[in-house]
């Protein structure tokens, strides 16, 4: 029993499965966060872009 116990708390396996986890959450709120910035980009330019054709 000793020995599972050392054998546990030698083990960082688990450790660097939630650090990758965690990188990957990170990159993935930076997607989405740029993914977001761009289309309210986008949505105001085609907005310009329809009001300049709509202008008689």
């Amino acid at each position: 029993m000793k020995n599972l116990v050392k054998r546990f708390a030698k083990d960082e396996s688990g450790a660097t499965a939630i650090e990758y986890g965690l990188i990957a959450a990170g990159i993935a709120v930076a997607i989405i966060s740029a993914v977001n910035l761009v289309g309210t980009n986008l949505i105001s330019k085609f907005t310009q872009v329809s009001d300049q054709l709509a202008k008689p």
